[in-house]
């Protein structure tokens, strides 16, 4: 039995509404969207190369897409990394770990200035057999 954890596509909210936290807005969207280092491909290589399939999913034969949302820091930094759409705990966990260890992005920008923006990716467990 092979193991595949496939990400699919990277979505962002299309509101500009702005959310207050530590004294900066946080930006559903915005003029020019953050990047992953390398641009959506790398993102790819890199969550594939680092997401481990849980043995308890494996086992139970589950799959599915875990949407991990996250802010992009004006530094490019990640935080505020969870859970919108569970599917199982152990695949929900992996995501918010994989991410968690994802380098630095290139921060979003409005107004030619770095700005805060939340930011969702799918990631898609699937196994095959």
């Amino acid at each position: 039995m092979s193991m595949l954890a496939i990400v699919c596509f990277m979505t962002a909210s299309a509101q500009k509404t702005v959310v207050s936290q530590s004294n900066q807005n946080v930006y559903d969207e915005v003029e020019v969207m953050p990047e992953f280092p390398g641009g959506v491909t790398a993102m790819y290589d890199f969550l594939y190369a680092n997401i481990n399939y849980p043995k308890d999913a494996i086992k139970q034969d589950v799959g599915g897409r875990v949407m991990v949302m996250f802010v992009v820091e004006t530094d490019g930094s990640l935080s505020n990394v969870r859970v919108a759409r569970k599917v199982f705990p152990s695949l929900d966990a992996e995501a918010v770990r994989v991410v968690k260890t994802m380098p630095k992005w290139k921060p979003g920008k409005e107004k030619g200035r770095p700005v805060r923006v939340n930011y969702t990716i799918p990631i898609v467990f699937s196994i095959k057999k």
